[in-house]
């Protein structure tokens, strides 16, 4: 069948030369765009400039701390949303009295910019590393509480009713049905709002923050230093795909079924 069929499989080995293809094309076009010096080095250093800004920032400014440091932020924010949105979550898509009482709530504060709750922030818990967790957590927390009743709603009433038709209690059809059927898409949900929380870095390191990618990121706005702005986004781009990858692999492991069909 034509590759253009939707959701044709393709030959693994034109996946991979695609992918590369994405991701050299556009490095390629700021590679020349930048050597023709239609816009000026300052505003867009090239490729070589900024792989030698990686270089003095590893030696001299501690990159690797630097990298550690906003990962566990990022990883902090994300794990303390997860364990309180993953059973909230499962409360609101399963029950409609929980999503008549919690969801108009959590709909409406999803739409306030986590930047706006700084000042709220540092007055009620500091300006400590738990203040840069706390943004993070509600950048992506109520998102995430949304994303888990819509898993769990998704899940077929006919599953439901059928086990409940042969006798099974609540709790045996919310950890037997439910939790098993949504099981795919709730892995999916981590991952996505994974990628969310690595967006609200710069945001969270905003609070008095000393080192971190997205500190760095501010300081070298402040001086100019372009390169090194590009340096930290990419770096940035890079972990969080690493990170998105064992997501997948994770759930190509633990659902191999869904894996073969796709």
């Amino acid at each position: 069948m034509s590759w253009t069929s939707p959701r044709q499989a393709i030959p693994t080995s034109a996946y991979w030369v695609l992918a590369a293809l994405g991701l050299l094309l556009p490095l390629l076009g700021w590679t020349l765009l930048s050597a023709s010096q239609i816009v000026d080095p300052v505003f867009l250093p090239g490729p070589g400039k900024v792989l030698e800004r990686l270089g003095s920032w590893w030696r001299d400014d501690d990159l690797l701390g630097d990298i550690v440091i906003s990962t566990w932020r990022v990883v902090a924010g994300w794990a303390l949303s997860a364990v309180i949105a993953l059973p909230l979550g499962l409360c609101i898509g399963s029950w409609r009295a929980v999503q008549a009482l919690l969801e108009p709530l959590t709909d409406f504060i999803r739409y306030m910019p986590a930047v706006a709750f700084i000042p709220l922030v540092m007055l009620w818990v500091g300006i400590d590393e738990s203040a840069r967790i706390a943004i993070i957590f509600i950048g992506t927390f109520f998102q995430m509480v949304l994303m888990v009743a819509e898993d769990v709603r998704r899940v077929p009433m006919a599953q439901i009713e059928a086990a409940q038709t042969l006798g099974a209690s609540t709790q045996e059809v919310v950890e037997k049905v439910i939790l098993p059927s949504a099981k795919p898409a709730l892995l999916d949900t981590l991952r996505i709002t994974m990628g969310w929380a690595w967006t609200y870095l710069v945001v969270a390191e905003l609070v008095a923050a000393n080192s971190g990618l997205g500190f760095s990121i501010l300081k070298a706005q402040r001086f100019l230093q372009t390169d090194k702005i590009f340096a930290g986004i990419l770096l940035i781009g890079f972990i969080g795909l690493a990170i998105d990858q064992l997501f997948r692999l994770a759930h190509r492991k633990a659902f191999p079924w869904l894996s073969a069909r796709s």
